[in-house]
């Protein structure tokens, strides 16, 4: 990798010049960050204690997704938000590279799972006495395990390709992180095979999972209309339309930044902007719309809660026995 390029290291951009918004940018981004890690950490423990939860599909693809998310956001916001506030934008080629075949792994293997888990709730809401049948433990494992796979090959190659052009316009990468169109506008040679790989990945991929996710929640939302119950069928919109949001502005920002011709150096904050919603959001919002609009996890997180905390326990008893003891008084 040294040997085919003229550059020995990167230099990373920056949000902004100025050190009171980059202080401030840097705080919003690492309370982002420790959101994110707090919700997907509180999902995997109690997915994990639960043992209700810890057999159902739908839970085992969560808690993977909590845990994959963890990684991902952690792949690009620390070293973010150190850069930022310490002004060390040098990152050496190895490490770039390392970068990039983390976040691709971690992007794709998002998108997989996003696909899976609307499967998933395709097959429980449609079709109900088949879904033990269908989502049973060894196809869990067996989609996990390809979706790791076909990723670690999709971004092995894009990496490697990536790393054979020689880099000799200049060093300075538009982007807070190294991602790959922003490594292609930096290359003196012919980058028109990679731009080919990221359209064909895009298209194969992102576009037939999307497409996949389209189809499952229109069938399901389908379904829910039939519902005679309308606070069923409230309930079933709140947990579908949210997810489709997230995985909405996760490939419409990604494909923005991946498939669109090269921009002028004006517009470069502008895509670094975009660039938040597809590695930050996602992480973010995924615990959010699966655990506060849930009720297993709510009531898995207060069993857990009370089983570490049993004075809490002691005092929410004695709270509750005064609250209706009141209520008796009043009435």
């Amino acid at each position: 990798m040294a040997n085919s390029t003229l550059v020995t290291e990167f230099l990373l951009e920056v949000f902004a010049e100025t050190w009171e918004l980059r202080i401030l940018l840097s705080v919003l981004f690492l309370l982002v960050y420790l959101g994110s890690l707090l919700g997907n950490l509180i999902i995997i423990i109690v997915t994990t204690v639960d043992q209700t939860l810890k057999k159902t599909p739908m839970y085992f693809f969560l808690r993977n997704l909590s845990i994959l998310d963890m990684c991902y956001i952690s792949i690009t916001v620390p070293s973010t938000c150190v850069n930022s506030l310490t002004g060390h934008r040098n990152i050496s080629v190895a490490g770039c590279a390392v970068q990039i075949f983390l976040f691709l792994f971690c992007a794709c293997v998002e998108i997989l799972f996003l696909t899976i888990m609307a499967q998933d709730r395709y097959v429980a809401i449609c079709k109900p006495l088949l879904y033990h049948v269908i989502m049973n433990h060894q196809f869990c494992v067996q989609m996990t395990l390809a979706s790791l796979l076909s990723s670690f090959i999709l971004a092995s190659v894009h990496t490697f390709k990536t790393f054979q052009l020689s880099f000799c316009h200049s060093n300075l990468v538009p982007q807070f992180f190294c991602d790959l169109p922003a490594l292609l506008k930096l290359s003196c040679s012919d980058t028109f095979n990679n731009k080919l790989l990221i359209l064909l990945s895009d298209i194969g991929l992102s576009g037939s999972c999307f497409v996949f996710i389209a189809i499952s929640y229109t069938r399901i939302l389908s379904t829910v209309l039939k519902i005679p119950i309308k606070g069923e069928r409230g309930k079933a919109f709140s947990t579908c339309v949210p997810h489709i949001i997230v995985v909405s502005v996760f490939l419409s920002s990604a494909a923005y930044v991946y498939l669109r011709p090269p921009v002028e150096s004006f517009e470069v904050v502008q895509e670094m902007i975009i660039s938040v919603f597809y590695t930050m959001v996602p992480p973010f919002l995924n615990p959010i719309i699966y655990s506060l609009r849930n009720k297993q996890i709510k009531e898995a997180v207060r069993k857990f809660t009370l089983q570490v905390f049993p004075v809490f326990e002691y005092k929410m008893n004695i709270y509750f026995s005064w609250y209706f003891r009141g209520k008796e008084l009043i009435k």
